[in-house]
């Protein structure tokens, strides 16, 4: 996920040594994503949501976003390897992930790698900006292109191991908006399906500071919504590529226990900062 639950571990500047941050139930671990992956229980995951290095050239602070395909390919398949490992057998594992307007097939050739370890249960588009009519919605980042749409978009690929997880679709769903299908149509709540595409936009900042110095964030409401979704109380929840600890905050707002790995010391520091605040504000 350039974006991130926000991106940044990699083999090659693994940090001398692991060590462990613990704010309420969540915990943060500072190291590198496949060693401390290899290193945790098998199947004590409910819910993983994450947002990889996209592989497009994003400035990370301690790691290199631009892999020659093949190698970041592999990289990312041994990630998932041990994601499948750690993960309950009814288990959710929520891939953010986007290509570019150069390198569009990157999204899919990871999907289609990740055959052989998931089954693809949703195919979730994320909205982050759209135009309805002749307004428009969200953040519109600049393209320069005279060859390219807008990417407003990114995909969030729902992997299970078999595809036969059973979801809550009325606890990330969405009021009716004809009120009569209520009752007319028999339904016990004012509750639907959301679908398969979210609307979910960031917050306008001016600068990267205001990203936490960070390339590639999310918006709390996208880990909700997946977590949600997946409907387990007091879920485990996991990001191996946690960034400044967005999913980590969806978490700790539903009350769930959450590890994050991230390779990078400035963005745990940030991470445990944004927790904390966040618990101080109830």
């Amino acid at each position: 996920m350039k974006a991130g639950t926000e991106a940044s571990s990699a083999p090659a500047e693994a940090p001398a040594r692991v060590r462990r941050y613990r704010v309420g139930q969540q915990q943060i671990i500072l190291g590198d994503c496949l060693r401390v992956l290899r290193r945790m229980t098998a199947g004590s995951v409910d819910v993983i949501v994450t947002s990889p290095p996209y592989n497009i050239g994003l400035s990370y602070r301690s790691y290199e976003d631009q892999r020659g395909e093949d190698d970041y390919l592999d990289w990312m398949v041994a990630v998932a390897a041990q994601l499948r490992r750690v993960l309950k057998p009814d288990g959710s594992f929520f891939l953010n992930i986007s290509g570019s307007s150069t390198q569009p097939w990157l999204p899919f050739e990871l999907a289609v790698r990740l055959r052989e370890l998931f089954a693809l249960q949703n195919h979730i588009s994320w909205v982050k900006s759209i135009s309805v009519g002749q307004d428009s919605f969200g953040h519109f980042k600049p393209m320069n292109s005279q060859r390219y749409l807008h990417r407003g978009h990114e995909h969030i690929f729902h992997f299970t191991r078999e595809g036969e997880v059973m979801l809550d679709r009325l606890a990330a769903g969405v009021p009716y908006k004809d009120k009569s299908n209520i009752t007319r149509r028999g339904h016990s709540q004012d509750r639907r399906c959301r679908g398969d595409a979210w609307f979910i936009p960031y917050e306008t900042v001016r600068g990267r500071a205001e990203k936490f110095d960070h390339p590639g964030t999310f918006p709390v409401a996208l880990p909700e919504q997946c977590i949600l979704l997946h409907g387990r109380a007091n879920a485990v929840v996991l990001d191996p590529f946690m960034g400044t600890g967005t999913t980590l905050l969806a978490a700790q707002k539903l009350g769930c226990q959450g590890t994050g790995i991230e390779l990078d010391p400035q963005y745990v520091a940030v991470a445990r900062a944004r927790l904390r605040e966040s618990r101080e504000r109830g």
